[in-house]
């Protein structure tokens, strides 16, 4: 015989459940540090208040600070609220209320907010203290491991460098590599994202990311396009960026460079000329359907191309000829160097830079 089982709206409610001691120390596990400091700000304001000439008050400024360093942005909310109730509290404690004293609670009110501002700017990203660090630290290594140069075969050698203009890690200027040994080639992007440092560094993960997965993937004629559909896409309400994409066949030299707004590339010779590849289509990111033509060359033994960001060749009340010339120069003076540091060795030539800087060098031995 079957019963029908009663409706679930007639069951009675489950009974709630309680807390036991394992969910109790799970909590406590889950907000370690918390706790930790919460202990210690009471602790430290019992001794502020009881002892006040052994222990000062500044003592309490100590897990503040650490409370930046740890927790989680709500729980760094909740934790300064808590340390400002305990300064209070120890004041009222006090045997006298000197200038020193009144200084003291000033600067500790003004870490306290300074601390509450950071926590809530966190709060929109989620993540706090180091794990933000960590994060932060990720996303530079990707970027990094994005514009390492690839291992090149027997008659060829390359530099690269990217240098930031305020010492920061993040940049606005990177680069993408891609050696493909079926196809005996090597694939090289030099993207410069409008605006410096880590403003700019945001919008060139975005990019660089894209671009990891898009060269080597398409072939070299669609890989500028593909990146100016993508940027269009995104929609960026201010910025853009500009690319040169040099592809080499390293059995040949056979040659071919794709410019998008960005200042020409360099080829220089063995006979000691110097030059521009000056062909180049639109700003990635604001022509829809942009045509970019390739410009084509071979490099014979000894001959080297060059692609650099703006910041390498711009300066203020220069004109850009003016310093591509300049560049030029530096190359040719360079031009019996290794390869290796070279790119470091020409800027550093180059002098102070203020903007965001990049520079790479790919060389055809002359024995190839």
């Amino acid at each position: 015989m079957v019963v029908d089982a009663p409706p679930s709206s007639l069951l009675p409610p489950p009974a709630p459940r309680r807390r036991t001691v394992r969910d109790l120390r799970r909590q406590l596990a889950a907000n370690r540090a918390l706790v930790l400091l919460v202990v210690a700000t009471v602790v430290v304001g019992v001794l502020v208040a009881t002892v006040p000439t052994r222990v000062p008050i500044n003592v309490l400024t100590v897990p503040m600070i650490l409370s930046a360093l740890v927790l989680r942005p709500r729980q760094l909310a909740a934790f300064i609220s808590f340390a400002m109730a305990v300064l209070f509290l120890a004041v009222t404690q006090q045997p006298e209320f000197t200038p020193r004293l009144w200084a003291s609670v000033a600067t500790y009110t003004v870490i306290g907010l300074v601390v509450l501002v950071i926590s809530l700017r966190r709060v929109r990203l989620g993540l706090g203290g180091a794990e933000g660090e960590a994060m932060l630290l990720d996303l530079r290594e990707r970027i990094q491991a994005q514009g390492r140069l690839p291992r090149l075969p027997e008659g060829w050698s390359a530099d690269a460098l990217v240098r930031t203009a305020d010492g920061t890690a993040f940049s606005g200027d990177f680069f993408c590599f891609s050696r493909s040994e079926s196809r005996g080639s090597l694939e090289a992007v030099l993207v410069d994202v409008s605006g410096k440092g880590v403003r700019a560094g945001t919008r060139s993960l975005q990019l660089s990311s894209a671009l990891s997965g898009l060269v080597g993937a398409v072939t070299p004629d669609r890989l500028v396009p593909a990146t100016n559909e993508f940027l269009l896409r995104q929609e960026w309400t201010e910025g853009f960026a500009t690319a040169v994409h040099v592809s080499v066949d390293l059995a040949t030299g056979a040659t071919t460079v794709h410019t998008a707004g960005h200042p020409p590339a360099l080829v220089v010779r063995s006979c000691g000329e110097v030059q521009r590849v000056d062909l180049s289509g639109p700003l990635l990111g604001v022509v829809p359907d942009a045509a970019y033509p390739p410009a084509t060359f071979e490099l014979q033994p000894g001959d080297a191309v060059v692609v650099y960001t703006d910041g390498v060749v711009e300066d203020a009340g220069t004109d850009l000829d003016n310093g591509i010339s300049r560049l030029s120069s530096l190359l040719l003076a360079h031009r019996g160097d290794g390869t290796e540091g070279l790119a470091q060795r020409v800027l550093d030539d180059l002098g102070p830079i203020a903007d965001d800087c990049a520079l790479f060098v790919l060389r055809r031995s002359p024995t190839a």
